[in-house]
């Protein structure tokens, strides 16, 4: 014979579980497929200011659901993808290095140390402008919202020459395996910092009155 309590109990549960299912999601931002499409469409207009643009969308559009077609948070994005790039440029040379001491060529070891500090500075730059954007416009007016974005500018700007300074530092050194690579990555590197700091003027220009 059924046992009536472990009946009603089923009973109950089944009528709680078909309520549940009616109850809609609110309160829950969900990606939609329009949402998204809408948001990559933003990021590929975007990235048409910059000088490398197909970079420029392929390394930001997986970042759609957090970027949407924020002007701001496009620029922050591409600020920390700069920064990670940086980081990790800063981390290769620091390994080349500890290789490149020892029977290298005294030029390319020179070379290769300076690279190593540029790199070391515009990670700290990158970082300020990195911090100072996330806090745009949280204390202040429209004058400090200029003086801070100016900040950001001035930092990815200097990142940026940095980043120039180390390619730059192996003009004197002769065609060699450690030359190529390490030309070749900064490079690349500096495509990210680019467009970074083309992104972040385009914000600017929009933003400041």
């Amino acid at each position: 014979m059924r046992n009536p309590i472990i009946f009603l109990v089923s009973i109950y549960l089944a009528t709680l579980l078909f309520h549940l299912q009616l109850i809609p999601t609110v309160g829950f931002p969900q990606s939609t497929p329009t949402a998204t499409n809408n948001s990559t469409e933003f990021i590929r207009a975007s990235c048409g200011t910059t000088l490398y643009p197909t970079l420029c969308y392929k390394s930001l559009s997986r970042y759609a659901t957090a970027i949407q077609q924020s002007p701001a948070q496009l620029a922050l994005v591409a600020i920390r993808v700069s920064l990670s790039k940086a980081k990790h440029m800063t981390v290769y040379v620091s390994n080349l290095m500890r290789q490149a001491d020892y029977g290298a060529d005294p030029r390319a070891t020179s070379a290769l140390h300076d690279c190593f500090s540029n790199f070391g500075d515009a990670v700290d730059e990158i970082s300020g402008s990195l911090k100072q954007m996330r806090t745009l416009g949280v204390n202040g007016n429209g004058q400090s919202f200029r003086f801070q974005m100016s900040n950001v500018q001035t930092w990815m700007s200097a990142a940026l020459t940095d980043q120039e300074t180390c390619t730059d530092g192996f003009e004197d050194v002769p065609e060699c395996p450690l030359k190529k690579d390490v030309c070749d990555q900064a490079t690349n590197v500096k495509k990210y910092t680019s467009n970074a700091l083309a992104l972040i003027n385009s914000y600017a220009e929009k933003a400041i009155p």
